[in-house]
C-alpha cells in the first residue's frame, strides 16, 4: 500500500522482486488507471445488502487486472495453481494453491490492497471470493445477571 499503513493481513507467497522491478510502464500506468477499480472478480455471481460472491476464471497466461480491495473478504481456491501478483508498493510474488486453499483478509480503516493476479502455470486458475459489505462487529455479550 502505498498510504504507509502496516497490513492486518499478510499477503500469500514468495516475494520474487522489490521495488517495481520487471514492471513495464504498462503494467505501472494500469496500477494507476485502477486504483479505485472494485471489480475484485471475472462474474459477480450475487449480491445482497451483506455480500458479494465472486466468480475468477483466469486461464493460462491470462491475468486479472489490478482492482482494489477495500471490503474485508475470503478466497477459495477451486483448483490447483500458481500466480504471479503484483502489489501496488512495488512487490511482485509467486503464490502456489491447492484447491480447497482459503484465506480470509481484513481492512479497518483506511487500509486496502491493490493488486493483479497474473497465471503463469499450465491449468485454468479458479476461485471464488465472498466479500463482507458491512463491517463484522464482535458478538454481543451474555447478561450474566
Amino acid at each position: 500500500m502505498t498510504n504507509g499503513t502496516t497490513r492486518t493481513s499478510p499477503l500469500a507467497g514468495e516475494v520474487v522482486a522489490k521495488n517495481f522491478e520487471g514492471w513495464s510502464p504498462e503494467l505501472r500506468q494500469e496500477f494507476t488507471d485502477n486504483a479505485h477499480n472494485y471489480q475484485v472478480g471475472s462474474v459477480l455471481l450475487s449480491e445482497t445488502d451483506d455480500l458479494k460472491v465472486w466468480s475468477i476464471h483466469v486461464p493460462p497466461g491470462q491475468r486479472l487486472p489490478a482492482h482494489r480491495h477495500v471490503l474485508d473478504y475470503f478466497w477459495t481456491a477451486l483448483t490447483d495453481g500458481s500466480s504471479i501478483q503484483h502489489t501496488d508498493d512495488g512487490t511482485t510474488r509467486r503464490v502456489s494453491y491447492r484447491a480447497g486453499d482459503t484465506r480470509h483478509f481484513t481492512f479497518p480503516g483506511e487500509e486496502y490492497l491493490l493488486h493483479d493476479l497474473c497465471n503463469d502455470g499450465p491449468t485454468e486458475l479458479r476461485f471464488i471470493t465472498v466479500e463482507h459489505k458491512r463491517p463484522h462487529t464482535a458478538a454481543p455479550q451474555e447478561d450474566q445477571s
